[in-house]
């Protein structure tokens, strides 16, 4: 079993690479031009995206339409990190994302140990502390951790090579971006995931909105006017390249794996088989929820930095909740809790509605493959309502089971050898009683 687990590992990663290599020499010698860079890149951030999604609902049984809200919040915080670095040197972006999520894990984990020490403390009770202890977290960051930290940090980033340097800022605000997306599905999450699982949608649903209407007002109601609110963001960085695609996917595809057949991943997944069962056993249902849609959220918060620094553009609109419903769509056609459904699906579903359908359809028609994709969407629920792949994985992703016990030869053979006669009661026929000496 090990050694066809090595083997499948071994595959999957030489697949992996040969993949990589290939698009990079596309992409080098220009062979795929800049539409079709667009689409792959574009592919691989909804299936971030659809990988979180599949985490909460395919894996988790959570009916979410949260994901583009999350999406967004990384789209921006990772944007507004970089445009400040690249306008004027100003770390502020950097100092306070980073430091300032920091803050707000050390102040959870202490507020978590505290919090257990008490009996039956209501959700809105949970969430208020939480929430008191976010908005100190990055009060402290912008008060105190910008002006003492942002001129070493600008010290530190100067000291190396602007390329290097560029690709750790990047990488800082990916990160970032993520761990806002985090932190906002927590926060969220915690009054939220008491709902069931129809309610728990249309809460989703409604925090996608509140999203872009605070998008739309970032330089209103929000202290960000380098946001520009409903004009859209611009002078983003194109710092997105192939090697930042690729294994920020590889990254999740891998993550998620490991995570799923680990023994959390087997709770969350008993969660979802039967929620009742699962509090039987002494498993704690509400963190399992809230561990799953904060992993997923991460997910498409770190999809978002990618998008963003790749369009070099951001506008609320794109995060509006009618284009929340792609990831649930790519989901469900390529199968709920299959990894490799989702990857796949992802993938051609773009290369479907925004590549070939584009393409092939006369001009001035275009619009019409939002007709063409519900027809395609419908026959599936018709013909396959488990989706292209159903449960189905490739070697490397499929969960691996322990093999059924077996005894040694030199065991058997022990046993199988008599070594004491012992008197046992036989069963009783008809009334009468009688005893037998069988060998043990």
């Amino acid at each position: 079993m090990v050694s066809r687990l090595r083997k499948s590992a071994a595959g999957f990663i030489v697949t992996a690479l040969v993949v990589f290599v290939v698009v990079q020499i596309l992409l080098t010698t220009g062979t795929l031009n800049n539409f079709w860079r667009g689409i792959i890149f574009w592919g691989a951030a909804i299936t971030m995206v659809t990988l979180g999604l599949n985490l909460i609902y395919g894996f988790n049984g959570q009916f979410s339409l949260g994901q583009y809200g999350f999406y967004a919040i990384g789209a921006y915080g990772a944007a507004d990190v970089t445009w400040r670095w690249t306008n004027g040197r100003d770390p502020s972006g950097l100092v306070v994302v980073i430091f300032g999520c920091l803050l707000a894990l050390g102040l959870y984990i202490l507020l978590a140990r505290f919090l257990r020490g008490f009996n039956r403390v209501t959700v809105m009770t949970q969430f208020t502390f939480y929430l008191g202890a976010t908005i100190v977290a990055f009060w402290i960051a912008v008060q105190f951790l910008v002006p003492v930290l942002g001129p070493v940090t600008v010290t530190l980033l100067e000291a190396f090579p602007a390329a290097l340097t560029r690709q750790v800022v990047f990488f800082a605000a990916l990160v970032g971006g993520a761990a806002l997306a985090g932190i906002a599905s927590f926060l969220f999450g915690i009054p939220v995931l008491e709902l069931g699982s129809d309610y728990f949608g249309i809460a989703t649903l409604g925090f996608t909105i509140i999203v872009k209407v605070l998008l739309d007002n970032t330089d209103t109601v929000l202290p960000f006017p380098e946001m520009k609110g409903a004009r859209g963001m611009i002078g983003i960085p194109q710092w997105t390249t192939w090697p930042w695609v690729f294994f920020s996917l590889l990254m999740v595809v891998i993550v998620m794996r490991n995570l799923l057949h680990s023994s959390i991943g087997r709770t969350i997944v008993s969660v979802r088989e039967d929620e009742r069962a699962a509090e039987l056993v002494g498993i704690n249902v509400v963190n399992a929820k809230i561990f799953a849609f904060v992993i997923g959220s991460v997910f498409a918060g770190l999809a978002g930095g990618i998008r963003a620094h790749d369009l070099a553009f951001l506008h609320p609109q794109s995060f509006n909740f009618v284009q929340s419903f792609n990831p649930l769509i790519i989901v469900v056609l390529g199968g709920l809790g299959s990894i490799t459904g989702t990857v796949v699906t992802g993938f051609g579903w773009i290369l479907l509605l925004e590549g070939v359908l584009r393409l092939a359809l006369p001009q001035g028609f275009e619009t019409w493959r939002f007709v063409i994709y519900p027809l395609v969407l419908l026959l599936m629920m018709l013909l396959r309502p488990e989706g292209l792949f159903g449960g189905y994985e490739i070697p490397y992703l499929r969960q691996k089971l322990p093999a059924p016990f077996k005894p040694r030869v030199a065991d058997a053979d022990t046993a199988a050898q008599p070594t004491s006669h012992v008197p046992v009661p036989a069963v009783s026929h008809g009334g009468a009683d009688s005893s037998h000496e069988v060998a043990a």
